[in-house]
C-alpha cells in the first residue's frame, strides 16, 4: 500500500513539473502539415461548435493557430495582444471596433461578448491579411460556409 502511495505521489509530482514546462518549439509547417491539421479540425468539429483551433507553429511567446470556423462565434477583445489573421480559405465578414455586447471577462487579459454594437464591417476572403490592434473588439459576424484562418497573437512589448 505504501509503495502504491509513493508511486502515485511521484506520478503526480512528475505531471506537475511537466505541466509547467514551456510548450515545444515548432518553427516549420509544410503545406501537407497544414492540410492534415485542417482534416483533423474538420474531423474533430462537433455540431454547433463555431470554431476548432489547431497549433501550426509555436515559438514562445508566439503561437500561430489554424482556425476552422463553420458558424458565428463570440466576439473578443484581447487587452494586451494584437491579433493577425491570414485567410487560408473561405470568406466571412469581420467586424472590428465598437463595443462588445453582453461583455464577460474570460481571463485576466481577454473579454468576450455575444456580438459588437457599432464598429466597422469588412469582407475577408482567401489570401487576405488583417491585423486587429490590442484592446479592439473583433468578431466574425457572418461566415460564408466555412472559413479557415491562420491567427497569431502578438504580445505588446513591455
Amino acid at each position: 500500500m505504501r509503495a502504491i502511495a509513493i508511486s502515485l505521489a511521484c506520478i503526480f509530482a512528475a505531471s506537475a513539473i511537466w505541466a509547467q514546462q514551456p510548450a515545444p518549439t515548432k518553427t516549420y509547417a509544410s503545406a501537407a502539415d497544414v492540410a492534415a491539421l485542417l482534416a483533423k479540425a474538420k474531423a474533430d468539429h462537433k455540431e454547433g461548435q463555431p470554431i476548432v483551433a489547431e497549433t501550426i507553429l509555436q515559438l514562445a511567446p508566439y503561437r500561430a493557430n489554424m482556425e476552422y470556423r463553420s458558424s458565428v462565434g463570440p466576439a473578443s477583445v484581447h487587452e494586451k495582444e494584437a491579433e493577425l489573421f491570414y485567410v487560408i480559405d473561405g470568406s466571412a465578414t469581420l467586424m472590428t471596433g465598437g463595443k462588445l455586447e453582453n461583455e464577460k471577462r474570460t481571463n485576466a487579459e481577454n473579454l468576450t461578448g455575444t456580438g459588437i454594437e457599432g464598429g466597422h464591417s469588412q469582407a475577408v476572403a482567401k489570401g487576405d491579411f488583417v491585423i486587429v490592434p490590442e484592446n479592439t473588439p473583433h468578431w466574425f459576424s457572418a461566415i460564408n460556409g466555412t472559413i479557415v484562418l491562420m491567427s497569431l497573437h502578438v504580445p505588446r512589448s513591455q
